[in-house]
């Protein structure tokens, strides 16, 4: 192994051609960190908001984005326990995932599920690990409620749909085109509606009928938001994990406090070491047995080789694609 690696950085703030090759040392893992040897790693909406300079990573986080990646492990810290050298698996990347190798903390890492390939593996943590924690563990999305899923054909949603429906969850879901809309009935949705030519909102409301809506998992943000609010039920759960349409509205709280709603937020990405270890055991208690049996699984666009990580954003941000975008390492 040589001592340095090819990396993806950002000099300066801007579109997709700001992202530049560079060289960098191969990091060294900590006591607690494994070393692993990227095969891919995923493409993110935070990704491109840190390129345009709008998501600034935390200040113990690895400067270079990416968040997610799958490989080989190839050295372990002196405190690690369950990897060694060889064993393939799949992480949640505290940044520096477009690069040859990165450093992983062990607990934020997990095996491939079985038959697995590393473009599958690699297309799990950031979108499952997401959806898991916002549906079930902050909003307690439970058997025989209903959930509306904003952005059904993205790598979110589409995780969303499925571990839904597989935990007895009617599913509503919006996406911008009519192939998108019947992919995602595809993979589960009870409804989806092209919101590009369709009144998303009353189509939602008169499915979702008297009972109305329990669960709103949210990525655009905006204009989106009283509307959502008006759409949940008594005890509603609203959960907001990303702003494409922006991170201000006009809300009527008489609404919020009138029909017991909650109204949550967060991103993985600045929470503590401890608390995405146990989104990561989660995840894999519950989760990985639906990977096993088959009852859910990531849907890939394309991929990308690393040094065409510039296509890789265009491609993100024209948002044609329906599921994930990754980056091939060699």
């Amino acid at each position: 192994m040589t001592d340095t690696m090819l990396a993806i950085e950002i000099p300066e703030p801007g579109g997709p051609d700001a992202l530049k090759p560079c060289s960098v040392p191969i990091p060294d893992p900590t006591p607690d960190q494994i070393l692993i040897r990227n095969m891919v790693a995923g493409v993110n909406r935070p990704d491109c908001a840190q390129r345009q300079g709008n998501y600034h990573p935390p200040v113990d986080a690895n400067p270079l984005p990416g968040l997610e990646v799958a490989g080989e492990v190839v050295a372990c810290g002196s405190e690690t326990s369950r990897y060694r050298p060889g064993d393939r698996v799949t992480a949640l990347t505290h940044g520096g995932g477009y690069a040859e190798y990165t450093a992983v903390h062990e607990r934020h890492c997990l095996p491939w599920p079985e038959d697995y390939d590393a473009q599958l593996a690699g297309a799990i943590p950031e979108n499952f690990f997401t959806v898991y924690y916002n549906l079930f563990t902050r909003s307690r999305l439970a058997s025989g409620e209903t959930l509306l899923v904003h952005g059904g054909s993205s790598g979110i949603g589409l995780a969303a749909i499925q571990l839904a429906k597989a935990s007895g969850v009617t599913v509503i879901t919006t996406a911008g085109t009519d192939e998108k809309c019947s992919f995602c009935e595809s993979v589960g949705a009870d409804k989806a509606i092209n919101y590009r030519t369709e009144n998303w909102s009353q189509i939602a409301q008169e499915f979702a009928g008297e009972n109305k809506i329990d669960v709103i998992l949210d990525m655009v943000a905006g204009d989106y938001i009283p509307k959502n609010i008006n759409l949940l039920g008594r005890d509603g759960r609203y959960a907001l994990i990303a702003f494409l349409g922006g991170s201000k509205a006009e809300v009527n709280f008489g609404k919020v406090m009138m029909n017991r709603l909650t109204i949550s937020g967060s991103t993985l990405r600045p929470q503590s070491l401890d608390e995405k270890a146990q989104i990561t055991s989660d995840v894999e208690r519950i989760i990985w047995p639906m990977f096993k049996n088959k009852t859910v699984r990531p849907y890939i666009h394309c991929t990308f080789p690393l040094d065409q990580v510039s296509q890789a954003h265009h491609l993100m941000e024209s948002s044609t694609h329906i599921g994930k975008i990754l980056l091939t390492i060699e």
